[in-house]
């Protein structure tokens, strides 16, 4: 992850419109820039794991995608979960800007330090009501839940360990299943 340098720091969500599609991928948190290198395949394996077994159990009114798709819940926020379920009624042309139901982020070695302080702090402070953090590497799964503008352990698994959450509706995750590659 790499900030870019500018004289100014108030980037927006149409400034975004300008980088170049260079197989990076650029986020704004608050008006700052984020760039992070292209994903290695185990995170890849996991986003496409978690996007199947999402897909399969969804109900009619929301929706499973995977990144790169921006969430811009500000003039100043851009972020791109690799798994984001959205509601229906909420599907914009271009974008969302509604609270998610839930965003997952798979972690890299480049990414860890903004899955886990910067846009887990950016999704509750903007509504999204869950928000799971899958280690590939560690075989994990770690999944939130927001509570009064807060997140809480809605429930964790490791290896081959079977975790059932209930939001955003009900799906059995096994972390050693997402890179079986």
């Amino acid at each position: 992850m790499a900030v870019m340098p500018r004289e100014s720091y108030d980037w927006t969500v149409d400034d975004l419109e300008d980088l170049p599609d260079d197989g990076l991928q650029y986020e704004l948190v608050d008006g700052i820039l984020l760039v992070s290198p292209a994903p290695v395949p185990v995170h890849q394996a996991a986003i496409g794991e978690l996007f199947v077994l999402l897909r399969s159990v969804c109900p009619k009114e929301l929706k499973v995608f995977m990144a790169p798709l921006d969430w811009q819940p500000d003039h100043f926020t851009s972020l791109q979960p690799d798994v984001l379920v959205v509601a229906r009624a909420d599907i914009g042309a271009k974008n969302i800007t509604r609270p998610l139901p839930l965003a997952v982020e798979v972690l890299s070695p480049s990414t860890r330090r903004k899955d886990r302080v910067l846009k887990f702090s950016k999704y509750a402070d903007s509504g999204v009501r869950s928000y799971w953090v899958v280690d590939p590497v560690e075989q994990s799964i770690v999944a939130y839940e927001l509570v009064d503008g807060a997140y809480t352990v809605a429930g964790r698994a490791d290896g081959a360990e079977a975790l059932t959450l209930e939001s955003p509706y009900p799906v059995t995750v096994v972390p050693a299943e997402l890179v079986d590659i």
